[in-house]
């Protein structure tokens, strides 16, 4: 791997895209840190030690929201864009059409679709954290700030947004791997080390904090274990002629992977999780006496810390595990796309049985990879338990990002050097 990295380094254009993906990255960094004007960040500092809600955002701003800076919302609107388009598409025929029937024109317009419904999901998300951290104490945002000034802040937040999509399809078009994934894990890995100097010296044990790092390299490896696996369905293509020529006859297969939804579903329990034990906390110090109660309960049960949150959050994985996963499988239609080019299941018939048949085995694949995401999922609050060790919150989704880019970033690589006929990257 050391030997197949240096030859990487050495050729002109890996090494171009290289330095690029890495020019990017410190950009992002650097902008990253810019401040929005009028945050108080000592204040800011103080909202981050216990709001998970704000924890997860940062997660997903790559680290940005933790000084409020003009990229505080990250790509997390975009994301949220890219999901809610995947969702419509089955629903709304003609975007069923143009991404089935429109070709690179087709996928053009969606992406650009795309982009343009990140925007007002940008203000909408900058209203939610404005008025989050507004409504805090101490609050980072002056509670008195004229309109105005609240819209000139959405307008550059939505405008951070824009210029981190804008970085990300850069790296995409220029450098290695998926440059809106590799934003991301930039934050992720920026923040890692100050992660690792608050449990050295935050007087947690160093066997605590031994057996945390040998529990984290196993989840490691389970995720890499998972996310590679695949179901392989046999395809055989019937032979045809015409003309002169016979086409088809060829034997290939389907890579049915056991985690096709990714961190997906771990990203929509957890906000799901967060979002009403955050309002309650809001609503505690409410005057009315009833509303104060409930909300003291709801804030209970739905914190970090209570073993009930921890299982609705298994239970909603595994839902949304099956949800997001049937939603792309329909919108791939490969039943019709084998049924029109000829190919078929052997001992399957085409059509309806191809489709029941498939139905089975993605059930059976969901539900392997739903529980293994929602073991995951839960993973950091039995760790702590058990280690004693306070650990980056929603540090599992951390870990299936991180391990994902770089297992995407390296296949990239290897598909590099192959091309030139040298030593796999994998290798």
């Amino acid at each position: 791997m050391i030997q197949a990295t240096v030859t990487a380094l050495k050729l002109p254009d890996l090494r171009a895209k290289i330095v690029f993906t890495i020019s990017m990255l410190l950009v992002f960094r650097v902008v990253a840190h810019i401040p929005m004007p009028g945050i108080n960040l000592e204040a800011l500092r103080q909202q981050f030690e216990g709001n998970q809600l704000l924890g997860f955002m940062n997660l997903m701003s790559g680290g940005a929201l933790e000084n409020f800076s003009i990229v505080a919302l990250g790509i997390y609107p975009y994301i949220t864009a890219s999901i809610i388009m995947n969702i419509l598409q089955p629903m709304i025929p003609p975007l069923r059409d143009m991404a089935r029937n429109g070709g690179e024109a087709g996928r053009q317009r969606i992406a650009q679709y795309t982009r343009m419904a990140a925007v007002p999901l940008a203000m909408l998300q900058g209203v939610g954290q404005i008025t989050i951290l507004r409504q805090a104490s101490p609050s980072p945002i002056d509670p008195n700030m004229s309109p105005l000034s609240v819209l000139s802040m959405l307008v550059v937040l939505a405008g951070g947004t824009m210029f981190l999509l804008w970085l990300g399809e850069r790296i995409t078009e220029r450098g290695i791997g998926n440059g809106i994934s590799i934003i991301i894990l930039g934050g992720i890995i920026a923040g890692a080390p100050q992660a690792l100097g608050q449990s050295l010296f935050g007087g947690d044990s160093l066997t605590g904090l031994a057996i945390f790092a040998g529990i984290g390299l196993l989840m490691v490896a389970a995720i890499v274990f998972i996310q590679e696996g695949q179901r392989r369905i046999p395809v055989q293509y019937a032979k045809r002629v015409r003309g002169n020529r016979l086409y088809g006859g060829q034997s290939t297969h389907i890579p049915m992977k056991i985690n096709s939804a990714g961190m997906i579903p771990l990203i929509f329990a957890f906000s799901v999780m967060l979002l009403p034990g955050t309002i309650a906390s809001y609503l505690q110090t409410s005057e009315i006496g009833w509303l104060s109660s409930i909300s003291g309960t709801m804030a209970n049960w739905f914190s970090p810390a209570n073993f009930i949150y921890w299982m609705f959050t298994f239970l909603l994985v595994i839902a949304f595990t099956y949800f997001y996963t049937i939603v792309v499988f329909n919108q791939q239609n490969l039943p019709e796309t084998l049924q029109k080019n000829g190919g078929f299941i052997p001992g399957i018939r085409p059509g309806r049985p191809t489709a029941s048949y498939l139905g089975r085995i993605l059930n059976r694949l969901t539900l392997a990879g739903g529980v293994f995401l929602a073991t995951i999922a839960i993973m950091p609050f039995f760790v702590g338990a058990f280690t004693g060790v306070t650990t980056v919150a929603l540090s599992s989704t951390g870990l299936l990002i991180v391990v994902g880019v770089v297992l995407d970033t390296m296949k990239q690589l290897e598909s590099q050097l192959m091309m030139r006929d040298y030593e796999s990257f994998l290798k």
